[in-house]
């Protein structure tokens, strides 16, 4: 296996842009050149890769091909209505299908590239559109990139993968997918579905007849922050996957967990997704000899929050981690105060948190985040040979 890490990336990958919306392009271009200038995608085990769009074999191996049809023809129909296109949160744009592709496409070239062992490590940071159905579009997801990418992997010969979601908002479109098969882990930390879209990814939720304790979901309360987030992730994430024994982990890591994110109510800084991030690296490599596939996905503090979070995001998958107190370069704060006018420039690479924790124990009086991490471990754990009560597993 490489040692080198894949970047897919190139600029047709910002034409998935749905006009004034709040999942806008210029988040991953500001990540791109803030990557950029902080010398993240120059380093020396580093490979950018030119996507290609993931064609109608692909893409069927998860989407109806009526779904196909309609998100080709939809630009061109002005009284288009149906398969969850056209609404507030999905509207329709031209080239909406090419573009779906192109992120699609990135993604698989990602996990292809890993599953080969052309690299260790592979990122395509415009991916992460975990809430597209079979046949309906969902909460800004037109195709599901993650889902088509796992698709790919098990074509390829992968018999156990695991999809660890830690967007603020439930993974819902992957799990679905993969509800009944037992080759697939997915594993959602989300806030909780009682106050934020899309109102599933309850604990109880465990997969299928088939694959039951293949889907894992820890519902956060509102407010939760870098302490309580990173306490339930590690009482939580390790002992699934090590159960699991995955041979390769895809992750979506999207960013609007933030405490500046307009959508949620999660209180995270950069410096916790860092932390976060650092986490599943490490797992990678204890549990699938590295191999790892990561996405973006949500994040709507274009300039405020998601540029640093994953640049930190590339930096830990291509090598050495940034330095939080690093300073964000001139050029990059002139290019993101002419995309974001009238927005926050951050001066650093740090939010000035501290991210640490105290380990969850079943004993003492429980917070909210404690009663959460509970649930999940009464209800999923057995179901995987696991101990809810004893903190070792």
């Amino acid at each position: 296996m490489s040692d080198d890490t894949v970047v897919v990336w190139d600029e047709s990958l910002l034409a998935y842009d749905m006009g004034d919306h709040p999942l806008d392009p210029v988040r991953v271009e500001l990540t791109v050149a803030l990557a950029r200038e902080l010398g993240v995608l120059d380093r020396p085990r580093v490979r950018l890769v030119k996507p290609e769009p993931a064609d109608d074999a692909l893409l069927t191996r998860v989407h109806d091909p009526r779904y196909l049809a309609a998100v080709r023809a939809a630009p061109a129909d002005p009284l288009f209505a149906g398969f969850g296109l056209g609404t507030s949160d999905n509207p329709i744009f031209g080239g909406m299908h090419e573009a779906s592709a192109l992120v699609t496409g990135a993604t698989v070239a990602a996990a292809e590239a890993v599953w080969r062992g052309e690299a260790r490590r592979a990122v395509s940071v415009a991916g992460g559109l975990h809430h597209a159905m079979p046949a309906r579009a969902s909460g800004f997801c037109v195709y599901n990139d993650p889902a088509v990418a796992i698709a790919r992997l098990l074509d390829l010969g992968a018999e156990r993968i695991a999809y660890v979601d830690v967007d603020v908002h439930h993974g819902d479109g992957v799990q679905q997918i993969f509800w009944n098969d037992p080759r697939v882990l997915t594993i959602s930390l989300h806030e909780t579905p009682l106050a934020l879209f899309p109102g599933t990814g309850f604990p109880d939720e465990t997969g299928g007849p088939e694959a039951e304790g293949s889907a894992v979901n820890v519902a956060l309360p509102p407010g939760t922050g870098d302490a309580g987030w990173q306490r339930a992730f590690h009482a939580v994430v390790p002992s699934v996957l090590r159960a699991f024994r995955p041979q390769v982990l895809v992750t979506q890591c999207g960013a609007d967990g933030h405490r500046l994110d307009p959508l949620a109510d999660l209180h995270l800084s950069v410096d916790g997704q860092r932390a976060t991030y650092l986490a599943l690296r490490a797992l990678a490599d204890e549990l699938c000899g590295g191999r790892w596939v990561a996405t973006g996905g949500g994040g709507y503090a274009l300039v405020e929050a998601v540029p640093r979070a994953w640049t930190h995001l590339l930096a830990v998958a291509t090598g050495e981690p940034i330095d939080p107190a690093t300073l964000t370069p001139l050029a990059w704060r002139e290019l993101a105060a002419a995309r974001g006018p009238g927005r926050d420039v951050p001066l650093r690479m740090t939010d000035d948190v501290d991210p640490s924790y105290e380990p969850w124990q079943p004993s003492g009086e429980p917070t909210a985040v404690d009663r959460a991490i509970a649930a999940t471990r009464k209800t999923v754990f057995p179901l995987l040979g696991l101990d809810p009560y004893d903190p070792r597993d």
